[in-house]
């Protein structure tokens, strides 16, 4: 067993970790460093697709059919404290709070589910047109991907889209844009397949920087059968990120320092 994985081991152990992994360089043009302070538990079996705080509380949505919940989650444990398991038509995506509701994107099914966050009980739905893949909101409009390089901003009284901007990288557009978190005035988002995070500027769709996790990846892939990295969460109390993956065993709390 090499140094690294020993010490993570040692980590799930304990549950709390202080510089687990630091960032290698990614390539040329990579521009982030990363720390991992801790690891915490994280459910092998969930098909992860959003991950949000709310209230300093976190909160997850599964995927597939058959098997996609909302989920409170003791971030310190793994446990799932609440859940709420969907009908087994929907295919349950994207996941934020606004409003007092925990709104929750389908996948095909053209359909946002709203949700009271305390009692889990189903509140509201707003219909609309192709697939739902992230959600956020920047605290007055709901932002919406679906897997292009399209990113929407929808009004949170009638879910109709306001605003529309292309994600573009170096003048190229960036699709399979997935799970959203809104970070300090930025859009970040999970690129589908990858274990990339896009920084986007709102205003005109420029990625700023792009993260690359695939040490988190490779340490997954030494305890598990992962599939590719997809949740972040951001705890603003703490400025700090949170990032998962489908069916990681853990949910790595990063510290970053961007230039």
């Amino acid at each position: 067993m090499n140094p690294l994985r020993a010490l993570l081991v040692l980590l799930l152990g304990v549950m709390t970790a202080t510089a687990v992994l630091v960032a290698p360089s990614a390539g040329a043009g990579a521009a982030e460093r990363w720390t991992v302070v801790n690891v915490y538990p994280h459910d092998p079996n969930a098909w992860t697709q959003g991950l949000a705080f709310r209230k300093g509380v976190l909160y997850e949505t599964t995927g597939l059919y058959g098997r996609s919940s909302l989920r409170r989650v003791d971030l310190a444990t793994g446990r799932v404290l609440q859940i709420r398991r969907l009908a087994d038509h929907y295919f349950a995506e994207g996941l934020t709070f606004h409003g007092g509701r925990a709104w929750v994107l389908t996948w095909k099914e053209r359909r946002v589910l709203l949700f009271d966050p305390l009692s889990f009980a189903r509140v509201g739905r707003f219909d609309y047109a192709g697939e739902g893949w992230g959600l956020t909101t920047n605290g007055s409009k709901l932002i919406m991907s679906n897997g292009s390089d399209k990113m929407r901003f929808r009004s949170p009284r009638t879910f109709a889209v306001t605003r529309q901007i292309s994600v573009t990288e170096a003048g190229q557009p960036v699709s399979r844009l997935n799970e959203l978190e809104w970070v300090n005035g930025r859009i970040w988002a999970n690129v589908w397949l990858t274990p990339h995070v896009v920084i986007i500027d709102p205003r005109d769709g420029r990625v700023l920087e792009r993260l690359d996790f695939s040490a988190l990846l490779d340490r997954e892939r030494e305890l598990g059968d992962p599939r590719e990295m997809n949740g972040i969460a951001y705890l603003a109390a703490a400025d700090r990120l949170f990032v998962t993956g489908k069916y990681w065993r853990n949910v790595y709390e990063i510290r970053l320092t961007l230039n």
